[in-house]
């Protein structure tokens, strides 16, 4: 099996999975939102609401049931608060959208061009603060959340990064490889990379568990 690296991407991509694990077993989760706040907030500014760690241990059942619009668009409605009081604490102008689609609520922030946004938009940054967005729903729900969170465009750069990194990948396979492996990363990118993978007439699927899950791409 062919190993794409890593370094087939920007040195800032994003290991989601990873990220999840530390932001969720984090015991004090009002420490984890302050350290993200930290970054950008100014001195002696207030920390975010807390979220509870009876919030952080909710995870998804086999079988749950597909939310309803409603649910989404009150997953959305949850999150948006979040992040607005996020944005106050932080001193940053950001305008919210909300949308609800395939089974999930879908938060952007944006900001005009040369704003100071642009300081949460890293990957790193915009995975942990979607875990900590996702804890605050559920923290209000008392379900689990699916939430998807972009900043600045922050996943449209990211879906650019996949279909390099799954480009790479078929150009190895049409070179000689049977298949090739991409890096762990997070359900909603193995999500993207099938796609990318299945509109270019390749196979794909997951392999590997929890933080060591990835895709494989092969010929038809």
């Amino acid at each position: 099996m062919t190993e794409v690296s890593e370094n087939d991407v920007a040195e800032n991509s994003a290991r989601a999975d990873g990220v999840t694990a530390s932001v969720s077993s984090v015991a004090e989760p009002a420490a984890a939102t302050t350290g993200v706040a930290s970054v950008v907030a100014k001195p002696g500014a207030p920390a975010l609401p807390l979220v509870t760690e009876a919030a952080a241990q909710v995870t998804p059942s086999v079988g749950d049931d597909i939310p309803t619009v409603d649910q989404l668009e009150q997953e959305g409605d949850i999150a948006a608060d979040y992040i607005e009081e996020f944005l106050d604490i932080c001193d940053l102008d950001g305008d919210i959208d909300i949308d609800a689609r395939n089974g999930r609520a879908y938060l952007s922030v944006n900001a005009a061009e040369g704003a100071n946004l642009r300081v949460l938009s890293k990957p790193d940054t915009v995975t942990a603060l979607q875990e900590l967005t996702r804890l605050a729903v559920q923290n209000k729900t008392g379900s689990f959340s699916r939430l998807i969170l972009d900043i600045g465009g922050s996943r449209e750069a990211r879906e650019a990064e996949l279909a390099d990194l799954v480009g790479r990948a078929i150009e190895r396979i049409e070179a000689g490889s049977a298949d090739a492996a991409l890096p762990p990363m997070s359900s909603y990118e193995r999500k993207l990379v099938h796609d990318l993978a299945s509109a270019r007439g390749y196979s794909s699927e997951s392999e590997g568990e929890g933080r060591d899950r990835h895709t494989v791409i092969s010929a038809l």
